[in-house]
């Protein structure tokens, strides 16, 4: 046989292989635990319509490549924690229902079937809050035909209502319910505690009638052997009268055991009430001075607080307006001096530029003088020589003498009388011009005058008083 032959058939059977072990691969088993739903091309229903999908619990099916498909649900059960809250019941009280459901995917072939239509592709979570929505519904449903006393007391018949609606609803969407495990149920308004203390209340008040009526019964078989001791001793009384003593007996007895238990009843529950009513105060006032308290510490420490910020908010205003304040004097202070400084200066610059041009001036006078000061001088005095007569006519001119007395007793010394006295004494009361210019520290020109040397100088004089 050719070389290309043998290759050719050993071609051939590792195709025909392959495809066999192909072939196999597409033959699934099914865990225990899992449902396998074959999808695609299944076959038709008994009414002709398109089947949607093959649910195989247990055992093996072949997958028909290309025309088929497979997934697994997973039939582990699913815990859900249900917080039913506020619950309408039949009695318009609201209540809390905390509850755990169990459920599962279902093994049945209707529910099963529903199972892979709904719920194939849906991941765990997804599956908890579509049955948490159903479940909720339900609980509520059923809540609201019930009682708070036969949900609270009659728990099998409330568990068998929430498995019948809920399991019903549950297998729609292709679940089972496992199991249902229903805590404590309470209310707002405190019913189902009240409820729970009259059962306590009433086996307590039980038990006492219990003791009450043995402890009866005892003084009643005493009471019948004294009756019975009575008639043997004596049988000549009457049976009438014995049987109508026999019945007063019967009922004083039965009145006063009744009076006992319904006092002793009353008692019990009117300790019981004042000493859970003191209780509730006790706690109330506790629970009031607690919170007075930490109302009256929050208060203090708020307003220390308050206190303390304004204080440092009113200290830190004071420190910045006072710093502001002596800025304030500091800025004008220096503007006062700046503006005396520069005033003085200008003052002092004006009077400078005064003496420059007096200095110039005088300068000038002795130049067109010829240099010759004693000149200039002269000419300076001659041009000011009209001023200087009009000061010392000012200085008497305004003078007002009223009146003039003068006691003349005729001639004087040096043939003036009082009245030429007076005249001339007024005139010398005005400063000489060469007093004048001896004060400045200067000499009177000869022009205007030669002082007199003192020998040669005479004296005036009075004999008389001028007033």
């Amino acid at each position: 046989m050719e070389p290309g032959m043998i290759i050719l058939i050993c071609a051939v059977v590792l195709v025909v292989l392959s495809f066999i072990i192909w072939l196999c691969s597409r033959y699934k088993k099914c865990p225990s635990d899992k449902i396998m739903v074959i999808y695609g091309s299944i076959g038709k229903n008994k009414d002709g319509t398109n089947r949607s999908a093959k649910c195989i619990h247990g055992g093996a099916e072949f997958v028909v490549p290309v025309f088929q498909s497979y997934q697994f649900l997973d039939l582990t059960p699913i815990s859900i924690q249900v917080d039913l809250k506020n619950a309408l019941s039949r009695q318009n009280i609201r209540i809390d229902v905390p509850s755990r459901f169990t459920v599962g995917i279902s093994t049945e072939p209707g529910v099963m079937q529903n199972a892979a239509e709904r719920l194939l592709g849906l991941k765990l979570s997804e599956i908890q809050e579509l049955s948490k929505d159903i479940i909720f519904g339900q609980l509520r449903l059923i809540i609201a035909t019930m009682d708070i006393e036969e949900i609270n007391t009659d728990r099998d018949k409330f568990l068998a209502a929430v498995s019948s609606n809920v399991e019903s609803e549950l297998k729609k969407i292709g679940l089972r319910l496992i199991n249902v495990n229903v805590t404590d149920i309470s209310d707002e308004s405190g019913y189902i505690a009240a409820l729970g203390k009259e059962a306590a209340a009433k086996a307590i008040n039980d038990a006492k009638k219990s003791v009450a009526e043995q402890e009866r019964e005892g003084s009643i078989g005493e009471a019948n052997a004294h009756m019975e001791q009575r008639i043997k001793v004596s049988e000549a009384n009457s049976i009438a009268i014995q049987g109508e003593n026999e019945a007063k007996m019967k009922i004083a007895m039965s009145e006063a055991a009744l009076k006992e238990k319904e006092a002793e009843a009353q008692k019990i529950a009117t300790t019981a009430e004042k000493i859970q009513a003191a209780k509730a105060l006790e706690e109330s006032y506790a629970a009031e001075q607690a919170a007075e308290e930490a109302r009256r510490s929050r208060e203090q420490a708020t307003l220390e607080a308050d206190i303390i910020v304004h204080t440092e908010a009113k200290k830190r205003q004071l420190e910045l307006e006072a710093e502001a304040e002596a800025e304030q004097i500091r800025r004008r202070a220096k503007g006062e001096a700046d503006a005396i400084y520069s005033k003085m200066e200008a003052e002092a610059r004006g009077v400078e530029e005064i003496l420059k041009k007096q200095a110039a001036g005088f300068a000038e006078i002795v130049k067109s003088a010829g240099g010759d000061s004693e000149a200039a001088l002269k000419l300076l005095i001659a041009d000011k020589l009209e001023d200087l007569m009009r000061i010392q006519v000012d200085a008497v001119k305004n003078i007002k003498i009223d009146k003039v007395t003068v006691w003349d007793n005729g001639q004087n010394k040096d043939g003036k009388n009082a009245t030429a006295g007076f005249i001339s004494g007024m005139m010398q009361s005005v400063p000489p011009l060469e007093e004048v210019f001896s004060l400045a520290g200067m000499q009177l020109p000869e022009i205007l005058g030669k002082k007199v040397p003192e020998n040669d100088s005479f004296t005036m004089g009075n004999d008389s008083k001028a007033e």
